[in-house]
């Protein structure tokens, strides 16, 4: 695999990229669209910045056909993002239902973001513990053993891994290649130790026995990485130094650091002067009220889109010279259909939104409008227009729409941001914050941020879109390569890590 020169500014070593998602999709036409998530668009800027081939999951029949069509190794593809080397794995079908469907989603992704109602659920029974061994772990293995044979005759590889879906492969490829840099950023939040104790301690110390045989592992906030930190000490009774943010563990030291994801401003600067973007303009213009607030995001239990739609709900309540006056416009993606929870979830949207426009709606006007559709020019026009953006996820890796809306914004529009979020440390000094449970709180703030003076909201505005911009994902991926170079540096010739 040919090597990149970044200017002194990386390791100059054969660099892996490994995820669940890869950068496109194939249909079994051999037609590919686009990856969907902030993972892949991360990951897309890192792919074209470096020379790099990309593992990821064969995620459908065609994924699986165009694996097989290059006998399992990586091939290019060229897209008008950038052309990419990709490789993808096909694991045995019960496997990665098991894997993604069992323990991925919902089990981990749900412990991360503090979602169990830990009085109904989860039972931890056969099934699970079938999964963990028999899913997850398989396909953490069948990813591991691509990129072990990916990096075969590299000397001192670089391997980048991403995100929950795989925490037990690090552990396989150090075991493989002990002369591996290995690299794990997780992209959603990592909570607190006794949110991990729902998970039988043996699974648990293989899930973190496989991050901990990273090299450093990289996290969004400050928080994240501290409550990481936290858990080194309290669950695997590990000597951790938080100050500097290391983890010492079968005499290594694993660096533990934080790495805000940007968006690609300019990009998002494109989308908005589309000629699809300006007809979405027109319709949003032609419809609209005096107020126009604004949720773009998809229907995950995260997101907390019951208690938006609640607060709304109260504020029409306690300022009715509001009716007919403001227009709610939701677009939601409906995400992770085939998990019950989730199926459930967007049925009581569905519901709520009835109740709330029966409730204050007139012939004449609809308080909230419901889309449930990922049209990313429509939400891009909606940016635009917004007078309140509402982003009061429970808890969220970054949520990108935080800084995506502000960017395009036209109106000096308001932010309500969750204190939750982990956009929050970046933007809080300019958003309106609120505790995402406290639906009075949120209802005040829509309230606020609609009768706020118009030099307060150009003061905020302004500060959002400069923080928006501070950074770009070329940044975000030179932070880690620095951090790579320099703990390579660090590492005694033939060490470990």
């Amino acid at each position: 695999m040919a090597t990149s020169n970044d200017g002194g500014d990386a390791p100059q070593r054969p660099l892996v990229l490994v995820s669940n998602r890869g950068p496109v999709t194939f249909d079994v036409d051999g037609s590919f669209t686009r990856g969907t998530g902030g993972l892949v668009t991360a990951l897309t800027g890192l792919a074209t910045h470096r020379d790099a081939v990309w593992i990821a999951s064969a995620m459908g029949e065609g994924d699986v056909a165009k694996s097989c069509e290059n006998d399992g190794r990586a091939f290019e593809v060229q897209t008008p993002l950038g052309d990419f080397h990709v490789r993808l794995v096909a694991s045995e079908a019960d496997a990665y239902d098991r894997f993604y469907n069992v323990v991925a989603n919902p089990m981990l992704w749900f412990i991360q973001h503090y979602l169990w109602d830990l009085s109904n659920a989860p039972d931890i029974r056969e099934n699970e513990v079938h999964a963990f061994e028999e899913g997850y772990k398989v396909v953490n293995n069948d990813l591991a053993q691509a990129v072990i044979e990916q990096i075969e005759g590299d000397e001192a590889p670089v391997v980048m891994v991403h995100d929950y879906h795989l925490y037990t492969l690090p552990a396989i490829i150090r075991q493989a290649r002990p002369d591996v840099f290995l690299h794990h950023f997780i992209h959603i939040p990592w909570t607190q130790p006794d949110a991990w104790r729902v998970l039988p301690k043996r699974m648990r110390d293989q899930i973190y026995g496989g991050v901990l045989a990273n090299d450093i592992v990289g996290f969004h906030t400050r928080s994240y990485r501290w409550n990481f930190l936290q858990c080194c000490r309290d669950l695997m009774d590990l000597e951790v130094d938080f100050e500097r943010g290391v983890v010492h563990v079968d005499g290594r030291e694993v660096w533990v650091r934080h790495y805000p994801l940007p968006i690609d401003y300019e990009a998002t600067r494109k989308v908005a002067a589309s000629d699809r973007t300006q007809e979405f303009e027109r319709e949003i213009e032609r419809r609209r009220r005096d107020h126009l607030i604004l949720r773009v995001d998809r229907s995950d239990l995260s997101k907390n889109v019951l208690r938006g739609f609640s607060a709304f709900d109260q504020f029409l309540d306690e300022h009715p010279e509001f009716i007919e006056n403001v227009t709610f416009i939701a677009q939601l993606m409906p995400s992770r259909m085939d998990v019950p929870e989730y199926r459930e979830y967007l049925g009581r949207i569905e519901a709520l939104v009835a109740i709330v426009n029966h409730r204050h709606g007139t012939p004449d006007w609809m308080p909230i409008q419901l889309k449930l559709r990922d049209d990313l020019e429509e939400a891009v026009a909606a940016y635009k227009h917004y007078d309140v953006m509402i982003v009061n996820a429970m808890f969220d890796g970054m949520n990108l729409v935080a800084k995506e809306g502000p960017l395009v914004n036209e109106r000096s529009g308001v932010s309500i941001l969750s204190e939750n979020t982990g956009a929050h440390e970046e933007l809080g000094a300019w958003a309106l914050s609120v505790n995402p449970f406290d639906i009075k709180e949120t209802a005040d703030m829509i309230f606020r941020a609609l009768t706020m003076s118009a030099e307060e909201r150009e003061r905020r505005a302004s500060g959002l879109k400069a923080a928006v911009t501070e950074r770009d994902p070329g940044d975000w991926i030179d932070e880690q390569l620095t951090d790579m170079k320099a703990k390579g540096a660090a590492l005694t010739p033939g060490s470990a890590g």
